[in-house]
């Protein structure tokens, strides 16, 4: 036994010792320098490339040292695909391609970010224009006769063009009764068939499915489906003319060199040229209007490789074929093909899309035929339903002819609209497509332009619902801002439909939110309530209702002015469906957590915001997932830390008590409820300097408790254990001992409880680690706190060693024994005749003992079973598979016996000698570790009093390897 090993412990003298290994501080002059400054470094570089065609170079650069090295060195080029493009033909393609992405790039950056891109309206017009109706389709059966081998020419073509009259001669048969969905599938599979064709080198075929789908551009039987077959058709025009320019522009490739970016007609050769003008000649046979135009239009790019002025001067032409087209609705839609392929292939001729927007006006009376009125009864279409129709295409035409224009070639179409009659639709595609700012400079000239509307037309409330949409873009006139508001709402809040409503009010909330006062806004949240709870209209329009809260918060978001705002939490009623309520109480609480700068009290602000919390916390049940418990928990936290009564620390531990009742189901709510009542507890220490009054030491007794009572209810026992630690230091602290006491048994009494494997962000883990990170730390406060009158020497200390005893550890660890080390720390620095650190106001057992002997003969009885125990463990890994680990646990007990124990003792100096044999025994130990341990206690003996340090150095052999 070494019963007596450490009973003389190595005094330490903690303040000398803090001195001596104090670092030395050094003045520096850092001039220029700064060690976040970017470097700039300036590298000579050799490139050579030995491959046919290129000669070798060399170049040098200074670049920043955020340039990647190896990049700058490449030039953006791969010197081995650069090799193996020389030799392999295949690679041509793909710099082709490369080539063509980026011109396709340069092509669509004609115009400017800030231009809508079609592909954006796409998915609008497809959710929006939709029908229940069966639809039919005709189809084709493309089984493609197999073409003569002979030599003659002719032959060939006559082949092809009775293909072509193949189809249009009844090879087609007639799907009818689909439904929507079965229409767009075989859309899809028509789109995919000519890209199978296209690939199989089929390319009558794909002509002939291209002319097929532009044939169903003129069937409007299903008239309210139109839009949307116009948008799925269109995709399968420009798939085609897409494949058919790429086509040609691969002939172009002369010498693996493919054509500039803004290459000439000149440098295209006869090949291309010749195969070009052979599309364009097939298109002009077909007999069709309808087909021959959209085709025709689907290849208008490939007017660059005839001649400079193919596109300026087929665009007029193609202008002029749609004036043949008879049903309105079909020729406004080609027109916006039209604008579609020209703005994309010619943006600069803005004069040919002027011209498709005047003719345009010119049949705009058609609508209003006899034709039309026919077609619509018979489909039972009301007109203001037919006129939506038009918007897309309209929309679009107007947008392509708006872009960038002058304000003059503006205003000049404003006033062709207002001379049309019944100019409803115009107006609404001219409010759409303009410019925000030139629409709200004249809000007042569209709102007396909207009133001489007919009713019976373009619905009213969706001119004012385009004006708002405007004015929530760009100011108009300060002096008119009222007066719109008036007008607009005049006409809002006469809407029957709640529908048509709540679209409506959606758009206007936000421009009354940004121009107007809490009053206004009030005003126009009651309307909406007004209109949107009878019958329950509310629950269909919870997209609208969730947007106009999103605006009133983004544009008030001092929230003791929102909540004055008399109607807003009546507003929030309206939110019945839970999963939208809770959206809606998070799209509050992150406003209120990213706008409110300072800590508040105000009551309305409190109850509004405890209300809103407890909305969200009550929707946490079984099936709730634990990502949406985090973002509640979090929400709900930052709230809590963004409350302050100031010095009133009763009302601030009130508030806490209530929010605990209230979110008792979120434990990271709960857990921030104890730090926030720790604090407050330390707060209370702070102001009275620690020295508390019988009210202070009530209140802070109450904070103790108020923690106390509320760990036990969390389910994670590492949160637990952590916190009966962190408020037995607050407790202590406050000079609350028997409390302290309380939190100490209870964290010694949980230990046992701790399982084998915890979950940590999501995936199980061994506890041992984190069992001995929490140990290591209740060691640490241990030290300083006092013993119990009543419960006999170091009573904490040795239910906890009894603990540890008595918890399984895993056969592979060596926790056991790490703690034990950690343990000898611990009596160690209690040996001490002053000990490191204490807490104020608290006297710890070097006081309360000062060095009786029958206190350290304690420690010592402690020292002694906890050795034992560490040499019995050491023992037991004796076996050939153990003795790694026996050899590292050996050097980590023999360094804490040289940090901790006086080897002045003889015994203990003979322990130390054993363990430092024993881990190099079977020659596991590290060498180098061996080595810099030897020298560290070299160095040590050359201290005062140390001198018995080099006698230990001569008993401790260097063993090698072998």
């Amino acid at each position: 036994h070494y019963f007596s090993c450490l009973r003389h412990a190595r005094s330490r003298n903690y303040v000398s010792e803090s001195e001596v290994r104090k670092l030395e501080s050094v003045s520096l002059d850092f001039g220029d320098y700064h060690p976040l400054k970017p470097i700039t470094v300036t590298e000579s570089k050799t490139k050579k490339m030995n491959r046919k065609g290129s000669t070798s170079s060399t170049s040098s650069s200074s670049s920043s040292s955020m340039m990647d090295p190896l990049s700058s060195v490449l030039d953006g080029t791969d010197p081995l695909s650069l090799f193996a493009a020389a030799a392999d033909p295949v690679t041509t393609t793909a710099a082709m391609d490369s080539t063509r992405k980026k011109r396709d790039k340069d092509d669509s950056s004609a115009v400017g970010s800030d231009f809508e891109p079609w592909s954006s309206k796409r998915g609008e017009i497809l959710a929006r224009y939709t029908t229940t109706e069966k639809l039919s389709i005709v189809s084709g059966s493309f089984s493609g006769k197999p073409t003569t081998t002979g030599s003659a020419v002719s032959e060939k073509v006559r082949t092809r063009l009775e293909e072509l009259d193949d189809l249009e001669e009844g090879s087609q048969k007639e799907l009818l009764n689909l439904t929507q969905q079965d229409y767009m599938n075989r859309i899809e599979e028509l789109n995919q068939s000519l890209k199978d064709a296209w690939s199989s080198d089929q390319k009558v075929k794909a002509l002939k499915i291209v002319i097929q789908c532009s044939k169903l551009l003129s069937d409007t039987t299903v008239i309210q489906f139109y839009p949307s077959k116009f948008v799925l058709i269109t995709d399968i025009l420009d798939t085609f003319g897409k494949l058919v320019y790429e086509r040609i522009l691969s002939m172009c490739v002369d010498n693996r060199v493919s054509l500039p970016d803004n290459f000439s007609p000149e440098s295209v050769n006869d090949t291309a040229k010749e195969t070009c003008l052979n599309w364009f000649f097939k298109i002009a046979s077909i007999r069709e209007l309808i087909p021959r135009f959209y085709v025709e239009a689907a290849i208008l790019k490939c007017n660059k490789f005839l001649s400079k002025t193919g596109i300026s001067e087929c665009l007029p032409r193609l202008t002029s074929m749609i004036r043949g087209i008879g049903d309105p609705l079909v020729a406004v839609y080609a027109r916006a093909y039209l604008c579609r392929v020209g703005v994309e292939v010619a943006p600069q001729l803005k004069e040919s899309l002027n011209k498709n927007f005047f003719d345009f006006l010119l049949t705009f009376k058609q609508i209003h035929g006899d034709t039309v009125q026919n077609q619509l009864v018979v489909q039972s279409v009301e007109m203001p339903l037919y006129l939506t129709l038009y918007s897309p295409a309209i929309d679009w035409i107007l947008q392509c002819i708006a872009y960038r224009a002058p304000e003059v070639l503006l205003t000049e179409m404003m006033e062709r609209c207002r001379k049309l009659g019944n100019n409803a639709l115009l107006l609404n595609s001219v409010m759409s497509a303009f410019r925000a700012e030139f629409i709200a400079a004249r809000s007042m000239d569209f709102i007396g332009m909207i009133k001489e509307c007919d009713e019976s037309g373009f619905p009213k409330h969706l001119l004012f619902r385009s004006l708002g949409l405007n004015l929530a873009l760009a100011d108009p006139p300060e002096n008119d801002r009222l007066q719109i508001l008036n007008e607009a709402w005049k006409v809002i809040t006469k809407l029957k439909n709640p529908q048509d409503y709540i679209n409506c009010a959606e758009v206007w909330v936000e421009y009354t939110c940004r121009h107007f006062t809490k009053r206004e806004v009030n005003t126009v949240l009651a309307d909406v309530i007004k209109h949107m709870t009878p019958d329950r209209a509310f629950e269909d329009a919870y997209p609208q209702l969730q947007s106009i809260i999103q605006k009133v918060i983004t544009y008030i978001y001092d929230f003791s002015l929102l909540f004055s705002v008399e109607k807003f939490l009546p507003f929030l009623d309206m939110f019945q469906k839970e999963n939208v309520r809770v959206e809606v109480c998070k799209c509050i609480m992150e406003s209120f957590i990213k706008h409110q700068q300072e800590s508040t009290k105000d009551p309305v602000i409190l109850n509004a915001l405890l209300h809103i919390c407890k909305m969200m916390h009550d929707s946490v049940n079984a099936l709730t997932l634990e990502d949406e418990k985090r973002m509640l928990a979090a929400l709900i936290n930052g709230f809590i830390k963004m409350v302050s009564f100031g010095r009133d620390f009763e009302q601030q531990l009130s508030f806490y008590v209530e929010a605990r009742s209230m979110f008792c189901n979120l434990e990271p709510v709960l857990v921030q409820l104890i730090h926030s009542v720790n604090q407050l507890a330390m707060e209370t220490r702070k102001l009275m300097r620690g020295n508390h009054s019988r009210k202070t030491a009530a209140f802070v007794r109450a904070c103790v408790a108020f923690c106390f009572i509320t760990i036990p209810s969390l389910s994670s026992i590492f949160t637990r254990l952590n916190l009966y630690l962190h408020s037995g230091q607050v407790a202590l602290a406050n000079q609350c001992l028997s409390q302290a006491d309380a939190f100490f048994k209870a964290a010694v009494s949980l230990v046992p409880e701790v399982p084998k494997m915890i979950s940590v962000d999501g995936k199980m883990r061994p506890s041992d680690a984190f069992l001995l990170e929490f140990l290591c730390n209740f060691f640490s406060t241990l030290l300083v706190v006092p013993d119990h009158p009543e419960q006999g020497v170091l009573f904490l200390v040795r239910g906890l060693l009894n603990v540890i005893q008595d918890y399984t550890w895993e056969d592979n660890s060596d926790d056991k024994v790490r703690i034990y080390t950690n343990v000898l720390h611990l009596l160690s620095a209690m040996t001490q005749e002053a000990y490191i650190y204490h807490v104020d106001k608290v006297d710890s057992n070097d006081t309360l003992y000062g060095g009786d002997s029958k206190f350290l003969a304690e420690i010592n009885k402690l020292c002694e079973t906890v050795i034992a125990q560490i040499l019995d463990h050491l023992k037991t890994l004796g076996k050939e598979e153990t003795l790694k680990r026996q050899s590292q646990l050996a050097l980590y007990f023999f360094n804490t016996i040289l940090a901790h124990g006086d080897l002045r003792n003889n015994k203990l100096n003979q322990l130390s000698v054993n363990l430092w044999n024993l881990a190099q025994k079977h020659g596991f130990a590290d060498t180098k570790t061996m080595v810099k341990t030897l020298e560290y206690i070299k160095r040590r003996s050359k201290q005062p009093e140390m001198s018995h340090f080099t006698d230990l150095a001569l008993r401790l052999p260097l063993q090698s390897r072998t």
